[in-house]
């Protein structure tokens, strides 16, 4: 069982703490520096992030408890060390395994692109961040198949305590609803960026992607030209001309996918035969590790059609193997399939153009980091926020004449305080976590007191 510790420690304890959410000490997210050269975001008027969204946001992002059997969360998925995707082909949900691989979350903000999964089923981001929580296979929120239905994950989630403390402190009260977890958690997915590459350094000093870059390599360069050259093709579809023209649906700086982009010929599924559905793709930024290695395979189906290394899929392109009724136009030049020829050399100089495009610091930021040690979390207040709160408190006690049963209607802030039930003699009879009911019918008749930490008395005649 998770649990939450709330905790007062001075800064110093506080920087040796892991995996603490300081409320008053938040991570930035809606003030990271970005490149100037950036021009394309997909954020919403309506949801900006903000540094308190978005540390909701990546509470819920982590948290296991958000799968109905409490052993999956959405980064069990989307792994930060890799680059917020997953190394298995299909990663495994409560119920078996997803129908694609997980798609890297890395600069999800920065595109034209509004729509959201593989086959772009999510109308946004926000949309689609709730979608596995309520998929059979991968959280099992779905109400189908003798699963549970989301409205009982809210009622879950109100019963977590430290669900009710952060939406108040996010929205100003309690209410957990689906709408706002989407909000959190796309806040805390844009916030996600990338940008400190070999690409970013050589772009920072020249007026356009373009030129060469002084930091580059003279294959890196060649590379970087042959990506951004469209190709010439002759009648046949044959290229006789130009480049590669990867730019084309992968349009730098932020190379994210052209919005009118259809299939790119991939077809093959986990679950056997054809798959025309496939039109979105990630950024191209971090599509391979430091090493040149991808996350599990490319593509939707992680590699299944042999693409697992960046010289397969430039010899897919090269040679794109077969048609289809929703294959991208700009795949077939003329009617014809695309035969681009690239030489050996060619598709080296293209690889090592791509290996530039990844960063490194996004795979270690603690901002991005899993809040949650074993499973517990630690949250550290914002100064004086939560003693004030409690200190403007009040609860309802009732009836105050009874011969058994009192209730106690407790206000958010209160659900983790103390309570304290003395006699008129001053013998204390409980002293323990503030409770909603307290059962006087084995005590004799007489008045009693209940105390409680905000310094509310209330005076009870057992009858």
């Amino acid at each position: 069982m998770k649990k939450i510790l709330l905790v007062a420690l001075p800064l110093v304890a506080v920087m040796a703490i892991a995996a603490t959410l300081d409320l008053g000490n938040l991570y930035t997210y809606a003030g990271q520096q970005l490149p100037n050269y950036l021009t394309k975001d997909n954020t919403p008027l309506n949801n900006a992030v903000s540094d308190k969204g978005a540390t909701l946001g990546r509470v819920l992002f982590y948290d296991k408890r958000l799968s109905k059997n409490n052993t999956i969360a959405c980064a069990s998925c989307h792994h930060q060390q890799f680059a917020f995707s997953d190394t298995a082909s299909a990663s495994v949900g409560v119920n078996g395994t997803t129908g694609r691989h997980a798609m890297r979350l890395i600069n999800a903000r920065f595109a034209d692109e509004q729509r959201f999964f593989w086959d772009e089923r999510a109308n946004s981001l926000e949309q689609q961040t709730t979608m596995p929580i309520q998929d059979h296979a991968e959280m099992g929120f779905s109400g189908q198949s003798g699963d549970p239905n989301f409205s009982d994950l809210i009622t879950k989630m109100n019963g977590i305590w430290y669900y009710p403390q952060l939406f108040t402190w996010v929205f100003g009260d309690a209410n957990i609803t689906e709408q706002r977890m989407q909000r959190a958690l796309a806040q805390f997915v844009r916030s996600i960026q990338s940008y400190d590459s070999k690409f970013d350094a050589g772009r920072a000093n020249a007026p356009n992607d373009g030129p060469p870059f002084p930091n580059f390599t003279q294959q890196e360069n060649q590379g970087k030209q042959l990506f951004l050259a469209p190709p010439q093709f002759d009648a046949n579809g044959i290229r006789v001309a130009g480049g590669a023209g990867c730019a084309g649906c992968h349009r730098p700086p932020e190379f994210d996918i052209a919005p009118n982009s259809r299939n790119n010929g991939v077809i093959g599924s986990f679950a056997g035969g054809n798959d025309l559905t496939n039109t979105r793709s990630p950024s191209l930024r971090d599509v391979v590790d430091a090493n040149g290695n991808s996350y599990g395979g490319f593509m939707h189906n992680a590699g299944q059609n042999g693409l697992n290394t960046l010289i397969d899929v430039i010899n897919h392109y090269d040679s794109i193997p077969q048609n289809n009724p929703n294959l991208d136009n700009r795949l077939r030049p003329g009617g014809n399939l695309q035969r681009l020829r690239l030489t050996a050399q060619e598709k080296a100089n293209i690889a090592s153009f791509i290996r530039t495009l990844t960063g490194s610091s996004v795979y270690t930021d603690p901002r991005w980091s899993n809040p949650f040690t074993n499973d517990s979390l630690t949250i550290i207040p914002e100064p004086n926020s939560v003693k004030d709160a409690i200190a403007n408190a009040r609860l309802s006690v009732y009836p105050t004449s009874t011969t058994g049963t009192v209730h106690i209607v407790v206000p958010t802030e209160m659900s983790h305080t103390r309570m304290i039930l003395v006699n008129m003699s001053g013998a204390t009879l409980y002293s323990g976590t503030i409770k909603t009911e307290m059962d006087l019918s084995s005590y004799p008749s007489g008045m009693y007191v209940l105390r409680f930490e905000n310094g509310q008395t209330e005076k009870i005649i057992k009858q």
